[in-house]
């Protein structure tokens, strides 16, 4: 069945067609017939009970610099016009994110929005992570340098970063000796309003921090990232290399437990993030990235699978 489709998410002449995880969306939804309409976030409007945006037609295809042709800007009711948006806008998870989902949330009776918007925002990545605290090492949410120092002397090293940062951005190691953290917590506490994460440095991270996709709730795939040389973080967006990856029995432990409840929540893609084989330390839910890489190295079509994981909750609504 062909389906209208409405894509929130950045500027598409801005993104990386080679690594790009709604890019391969697209390609896939647009081989089934599906017909894709372009637009990002701040285009919303709301009045008198509709949700609609001005949203362009876009035909997309595998051919960098030119990679996709958009069509002039149409009228788009979400609510009523569109079977499925797909909720792809890269973080931060600021209040311009968070309306987002609330606008979105007046829809989702009648438009099926992925991941679901209420959920995106009950989630955020280093936050929600902390109900399965068993799995996670060992983690201080603060803004206290006090408390930060006691942490540090309490694990040696440790890292520091956001709790609502994305793609490796501002991840920073303190050895044991604690040199730059109150300069360090100092700036954080200037710059986020929020509290920061501190956890035990993992020196398994050497060996890569694994990736693994879950679509409704069932393991994809998964990729092993590593780090680039003298970066202790391994995120592709920051210069990490990516190599084929088998799960763990603790991984699977940690799917297992997870699994239920992101299908009860409509998370349908979603990648998480561990380490050492065992050490669980993000929950991405807003944007998730990897499935690229993941079908390269399995020969896997995990789009193709989230694709049919929308058909089902589609069939069922």
């Amino acid at each position: 069945m062909s389906l209208t489709v409405a894509v929130q998410m950045d500027p598409i002449e801005g993104i990386n067609i080679a690594g790009d995880s709604t890019f391969a969306l697209m390609l896939a939804g647009q081989a089934l017939g599906h017909r894709l309409f372009h637009y990002t976030a701040d285009q919303l409007n709301w009045s008198d009970g509709r949700l609609w945006v001005n949203a362009r037609p876009v035909e997309v295809r595998q051919v960098a610099g030119d990679h996709f042709t958009l069509g002039a800007p149409q009228p788009l009711d979400l609510g009523d016009e569109a079977d499925v948006v797909l909720m792809r806008q890269d973080p931060p998870f600021d209040l311009g994110y968070i309306t987002a989902t609330h606008l979105l949330e007046r829809i989702s009776d009648r438009t099926l929005v992925v991941n679901d918007p209420k959920s995106v925002r009950d989630a955020p990545e280093k936050v929600w992570v902390l109900d399965y605290a068993r799995f996670m090492p060992p983690t201080l949410v603060t803004r206290d340098l006090d408390e930060a120092r006691t942490f540090l002397a309490q694990h040696g090293s440790v890292v520091v970063k956001p709790l609502h940062g994305n793609g490796g951005k501002a991840i920073f190691k303190i050895d044991e000796g604690g040199q730059n953290l109150s300069s360090l917590i100092e700036v954080f506490n200037m710059t986020w309003r929020e509290p920061h994460m501190v956890q035990a440095f993992l020196p398994g991270v050497a060996k890569g921090d694994k990736r693994i996709v879950l679509v409704d709730g069932e393991v994809a795939g998964a990729i092993n990232r590593l780090p680039g040389e003298g970066e202790i973080r391994s995120n592709l967006a920051v210069g990490g290399r990516a190599e084929a990856a088998e799960l763990t029995p603790k991984e699977r432990e940690i799917c297992a437990a997870l699994g239920p409840e992101l299908k009860a929540r409509g998370l349908i893609f979603v990648g998480i993030d561990v380490i050492g084989g065992e050490w669980l330390t993000e929950i991405n839910v807003t944007s998730p990235t990897g499935i690229v890489a993941i079908d390269r190295f399995n020969g896997t079509d995990t789009a193709g699978a989230i694709w049919d994981a929308i058909d089902a909750r589609l069939a069922v609504r």
